[in-house]
């Protein structure tokens, strides 16, 4: 949305309790911007800190729900759940080192502890759960085209241990060819420089849904 300079120009004039009471006002409306603001302006914590923080939470939860594992479609739910953890860490951090990071632990120990699992299920009742661990690889590979070369190879570990575990599991290579993922650039760490147009027209076909 955009202001008109005579808006910003009222804004301007309004006395510094008007603007007190406005500004909290509006920080109930948003949450995110509330915490992003209580984080830049009170925490005494780093982004660092608040990313290794996350980094312990997704391992115990994932462990928690593969523990009690009941089916792949309850998988999925609690795998989405972590992933909005991760989405709230980076709208409040702006920590676009761990978005890609953090993505890649929830996808590492989900394999890590469940691909026998996956494997062994039907196709039809895996299929969900493997297009989402699929489409989640995508959404890391384009988040990591924008990260500096130097920082790019950070993530060669976790994204090779990925590739290997889809390799070995069945169904997930059979909804990964399907949808276009060609599972040598995990493991090799050949990443085509054009992720972002393969992923596109994935994408207009129908795929990664």
């Amino acid at each position: 949305m955009l202001f008109d300079p005579e808006f910003k120009k009222a804004l301007q004039r309004l006395t510094e309790p008007e603007k007190d009471k406005l500004i909290l006002r509006l920080l109930k409306h948003d949450l995110v911007l509330a915490n992003r603001l209580h984080f830049e302006l009170l925490d005494t914590d780093s982004v660092k800190d608040k990313r290794a923080q996350l980094e312990t939470s997704i391992i115990k939860k994932i462990e928690r729900v593969s523990e009690r594992y009941y089916s792949p479609g309850y998988l999925l739910m609690d795998a989405r759940e972590i992933s909005g953890d991760i989405n709230n860490h980076v709208s409040i951090t702006k920590d676009k080192y761990g978005e890609i990071s953090l993505n890649c632990l929830l996808l590492k120990k989900l394999l890590e502890l469940n691909n026998n699992r996956i494997e062994t299920e039907e196709y039809g009742k895996a299929y969900t759960l493997c297009t989402y661990i699929v489409a989640k690889i995508f959404k890391i590979l384009l988040l990591m085209q924008k990260q500096h070369d130097d920082l790019y190879l950070d993530f060669r570990e976790d994204i090779e241990t990925i590739g290997k575990f889809i390799g070995n599991n069945p169904n997930l290579m059979k909804i990964a060819i399907y949808n276009g993922l060609d599972v040598n650039w995990l493991i090799q760490f050949n990443i085509p420089e054009n992720i972002y147009e393969i992923y596109k027209n994935l994408r207009q076909n129908g795929q990664l849904k």
